[in-house]
């Protein structure tokens, strides 16, 4: 039996693919302007057509000719589209230019002639100025023939399983006729992992999501390098376990990847000052460190909000990791995916920065596999566990630098150029064009 369909726009790294994939959607194809993440999102899903490119002028017939499905009906279309969400005097806000990336969104899941949709965003847009923009989104969605779930839902995945804080808007719409899909009911609430409160269990924390990793600082290779041969530490909660996919159910219905279990990546270590590492041991968990800002985690709580930094056309701003709450010194790009509900196969780039900034833009996976369940109860079909095992992409893609990713991706440097060029990553160019040479012979 065929598994339902979906597409991924503005898909960054792949966090709301990953969530669909193990909700027991295939996700054919993925969209996505910066070339380093879509480098990244090929490697973790080097089944799906990537398309590196802007959705402004995107095609639906375009999109069904990458991802090879002809005809077939098109289940879901989901995505984060960025807005501002202001509008000119005297005008409708999505004939705001600053909008036309929402615009392109509804036109895409018009032309796909997709059954349902999953639009999500920051909270913000559900207050003040914003509010304007998000009434007229759900009309148009009414008025090209779709309905849209009443009341629209601010949904925080910290209910859903996460060690996290992070709020995000999500509409939840279907064609006319269809049955449309419910918000997902939460399933955790608070601190822990082994109690339950009014019914729902209590959700992982911080400590649940790292106490056993390994301290990165430990290993010398992770001054250069972002992998290690990883020793454990002790027995892992739950969710620790869910994170290793140490047991069958860990992979939920998504497709299982070829991966090497002894090997933890993402954990190129920090390189602190003393005076930072005694502000950092100072700080009490759950506060922030007054001078650089960082929030302290608390062990037994949730962390804050990941965000992404910025490009360097907006001042190379980098995400603000936080502290971890044992070690004097901010959280690993792996902790931080940790925190997130990323599984440790997973991979980002392998400079803090990119990897940071992949993780920041994401949709947690747990939040939008409980999203995609929804959608697929509504379709009526039931979830299936794939068989066969998926072996990762090349290495190389991790590696690139942004004009490397561009010339791989045949596309301009999207952003400004922010790489940390390391001695591992200089011993990568010769797999890097040799990739890049493979993929010109393909044409």
């Amino acid at each position: 039996m065929a598994r339902p369909i979906s597409i991924d726009l503005f898909a960054g790294v792949g966090g709301m693919s990953l969530g669909f994939e193990q909700a027991g959607f295939d996700v054919v194809a993925a969209v996505e302007y910066d070339s380093i993440h879509a480098a990244a999102h090929l490697f973790n899903f080097p089944n799906c057509a990537v398309l590196a490119r802007s959705v402004v002028g995107l095609s639906g017939a375009a999109i069904r000719r990458a991802a090879g499905i002809g005809s077939r009906r098109v289940d879901v279309v989901f995505g984060g589209a960025p807005c501002q969400g202001f509008s000119l005097i005297g005008q409708r806000v999505l004939d705001d230019p600053r909008n036309a990336l929402v615009r392109e969104f509804v036109r895409i899941v018009l032309e796909l002639e997709a059954n349902y949709f999953v639009f999500e965003n920051v909270k913000g847009l559900t207050l003040g100025p914003h509010r304007k923009f998000l009434e007229e989104l759900i009309s148009t969605f009414q008025e090209i023939g779709y309905q849209v779930q009443a009341p629209w839902r601010v949904l925080n995945a910290a209910s859903y399983g996460t060690p996290q804080n992070r709020e995000r808007l999500i509409l939840l719409g279907a064609r006319k006729g269809l049955r449309l899909p419910g918000y997902p009911v939460p399933t955790t609430v608070g601190m822990g992992d082994k109690k339950e409160e009014g019914g729902l269990s209590i959700g992982p924390s911080c400590a649940d999501a790292l106490a056993d990793l390994p301290d990165a600082e430990n290993f010398d290779e992770l001054i250069e390098g972002d992998s290690f041969k990883v020793k454990w530490h002790g027995t892992p909660s739950s969710y620790g376990a869910e994170m290793r996919c140490s047991t069958a159910s860990a992979w939920h219905y998504g497709y299982r990847r070829r991966w090497d279990k002894d090997i933890l990546t993402a954990s190129l270590r920090s390189d602190h000052t003393e005076i930072s590492r005694r502000r950092f041991a100072e700080t009490f968990p759950g506060k922030v460190e007054p001078i650089s800002r960082f929030f302290k985690l608390p062990p037994d709580g949730v962390a804050n909000t990941l965000r992404a930094g910025s490009d360097s056309a907006r001042g190379a701003f980098t995400s603000p990791r936080p502290i971890h709450y044992l070690y004097p010194r901010c959280v690993t790009v792996r902790e931080m995916a940790r925190l997130h509900g990323f599984p440790d196969w997973f991979r980002f780039h392998v400079t803090k920065w990119h990897g940071a900034r992949q993780i920041g833009n994401a949709v947690p996976p747990p939040l939008a596999r409980a999203i995609a369940a929804t959608v697929l109860k509504a379709t009526g079909e039931r979830p299936e566990r794939p068989r066969g095992v998926v072996a990762l992409g090349p290495t190389p893609l991790l590696h690139m630098d942004m004009s490397e990713a561009s010339r791989y991706w045949g596309i301009p440097i999207p952003i400004g150029n922010r790489d940390r060029k390391s001695g591992t990553h200089k011993r990568k160019q010769e797999e890097i064009e040799a990739l890049f040479q493979k993929r010109l012979s393909y044409g």
